[in-house]
């Protein structure tokens, strides 16, 4: 039996995106007449004919969610549990596609196109705004900004604000911040780091890092080959503080007497007896209630503006930091 030729085989035909023959064969607002020019010519010549008994089902409603988050990080996990909740509440379901090494957030977004998905919340979205737009779908980035694009997230910089405070008010005079890198939030963190060390009169130096714990251990490494260690750290969040903490202690680093340590996130590892990391807690059940609330408003069309929801973060003082010797 012959395979019947789908919208991908026309995009790569015509050497353009799925989402952009999408728009060219529902003959709506986004693509230039010469594209649709070059993507009707393919799909004739590859005898692509629409599905109308597929356009029929996409018509009706499924009332499910589609959720894309990142194996391993456990802030989107603790989102991807509110959201189930605040969905039941609604009346809707969710279907999850993951992000992982070997696939990318691209892929996945379309798994849950495929599935009849009404709407989508992107946790942490790397996609830019013009390919969110494109996708012709209601959908709210979490815990990232996206401009034009529907969003909910923490004030990643006043986050940062409340943990250099913290530090300030314990009697240090400088810290480090092993930063995020290009992760969401990241650049947000630094601001706000750097603005509040000036306020609070505090040196400030930013040392690479990353999202994970081999990250953070090796900017920790890099700060214990320096010669010259801080008396606080804030990590962007809780995983590279982890790997910061392990570094330290198996060098025989004091932690909090010697260096203290600031996280970020407040996950469930954050609160472990042996852990007892002081961090910046992210309020993921209000998170994930407005993200939910945002999407369902643009779906019934209640709230067809785009938005752009904070929320306060809050610190969580733990074991982990101390005043300096």
């Amino acid at each position: 039996m012959q395979r019947r030729t789908t919208l991908q085989d026309v995009a790569d035909r015509a050497g353009v995106s799925r989402a952009l023959v999408s728009i060219v064969m529902r003959d709506v607002p986004g693509a230039s007449e010469a594209t649709r020019a070059r993507v009707r010519r393919a799909a004739e010549d590859i005898g692509y004919r629409p599905d109308s008994r597929a356009r029929l089902l996409r018509s009706q409603r499924t009332r499910l969610l589609g959720v894309v988050f990142t194996v391993g990080q456990e802030f989107h996990a603790g989102l991807v549990d509110g959201v189930y909740r605040a969905a039941e509440q609604h009346g809707y379901d969710v279907v999850l596609s993951c992000v992982t090494p070997h696939r990318d957030e691209a892929r996945a977004v379309q798994t849950l196109l495929d599935d009849r998905c009404e709407g989508l919340l992107l946790i942490g979205t790397g996609m830019t705004a013009a390919a969110l737009t494109a996708l012709d779908t209601p959908v709210v980035a979490v815990a990232r900004r996206v401009r034009g694009v529907a969003s909910v997230r923490s004030d990643d910089a006043g986050g940062a604000r409340i943990a250099v405070h913290h530090l300030a008010d314990l009697g240090h005079t400088g810290a480090v911040h092993v930063d995020g890198g290009r992760a969401p939030g990241a650049a947000e963190r630094r601001r706000g780091f750097g603005r509040a060390a000036r306020r609070r009169n505090m040196s400030a130096t930013v040392q690479p890092g990353g999202l994970t714990e081999r990250e953070g251990a090796a900017a920790a490494s890099a700060l214990l080959a320096s010669g010259t260690l801080p008396t606080a750290v804030f990590a962007f969040n809780d995983r590279c503080a982890l790997g910061v903490l392990d570094v330290l202690i198996r060098a025989g680093v004091a932690v909090p007497a010697d260096v203290s340590v600031v996280g970020f996130d407040d996950s469930p590892l954050a609160g472990l007896a042996h852990v007892d990391l002081t961090t910046v807690g992210q309020d993921t059940v209000r998170l994930a209630d407005l993200a939910v609330t945002r999407l369902i408003g643009r779906l019934d069309a209640e709230q067809p503006d785009v938005t752009d929801d904070v929320c306060p973060p809050r610190l969580v003082v733990r074991g982990t930091t101390a005043p300096p010797r």
